[in-house]
């Protein structure tokens, strides 16, 4: 069982890491410290990897082989269950946040005889990323210790934040699409379902303005649907769901 200084330690040193091998030793030492066999930095994605997600991974290598011949990334059901929640949880306690279907059953199934116990999966949620998660897994049969899990949280997010880091470095720099408060004001309304004459209204400005912020809007999107620039823009978080259902 690890205690705060410890975490402490960890961020500081996470924090500075330079590459990733350099992060996997770290991750074992510190996993192995806190009683787990196992562990998985990674974006819930198809990958192989890429150079610009998260994957660092000691998972027995046999799953990790079929995980990937299968393209579980997105449909594995502790990664959907991750999507559900901003705080970690035991893979145990699942099946309170989804529905597990006959398919998940035998996923969970196959990981443990792997040799996955249970486990303790860090959300990771970004606006304008793929969803990722901070994973830590007792071997089969294992008892997880559940004291400890608030401080697993802490190394998770911070873990993930690392990784993360180390993904980016090699990327040139690269800014997404930026909307003015405008047409972001206005892209809002069109989440909304509101029509161009009704934006016009509301923002108290010419119905022939709005069509054009929101023109520069997709232009600067590169899209041509109105339904797909407000997915878009919710998903980099130019605009929040509380601006499409809090006024």
């Amino acid at each position: 069982m690890i205690g705060l200084g410890q975490v402490q330690e960890f961020c500081a040193v996470a924090a500075t890491i330079k590459d990733s091998r350099a992060l996997a030793d770290l991750m074992a030492e510190i996993t192995g410290a806190m009683g787990f066999r196992y562990f998985a930095l990674d974006h819930h994605i198809d990958l192989k990897p890429a150079v610009s997600s998260v994957h660092v991974v000691d998972y027995p290598p046999d799953w990790v082989e079929r995980f990937q011949a299968r393209r579980l990334y997105a449909s594995d059901p502790i990664h959907r269950a991750s999507h559900r929640t901003n705080v970690g949880f035991a893979w145990s306690a699942v099946q309170s946040l989804i529905t597990l279907s006959a398919a998940d059953r035998s996923i969970l199934a196959e990981a443990h005889d792997a040799g996955l116990g249970d486990g303790f999966t860090v959300p990771a949620h970004i606006p304008g990323e793929v969803n990722g998660s901070c994973s830590f897994a007792m071997g089969a049969g294992d008892v997880l210790d559940q004291r400890q899990l608030p401080l697993v949280q802490l190394i998770g997010s911070f873990a993930f934040e690392a990784a993360r880091r180390l993904s980016r470095q090699t990327l040139a720099p690269c800014e997404g699409p930026s909307l003015t408060e405008r047409q972001a004001e206005c892209v809002a309304l069109v989440a909304r379902g509101k029509t161009d004459w009704e934006i016009s209204q509301i923002l108290g400005i010419g119905q022939e303005t709005v069509i054009q912020h929101v023109k520069d809007a997709r232009d600067r999107y590169g899209v041509t649907k109105r339904t797909l620039l407000a997915i878009r823009a919710l998903f980099d978080g130019q605009i929040s769901f509380a601006d499409v259902f809090g006024r």
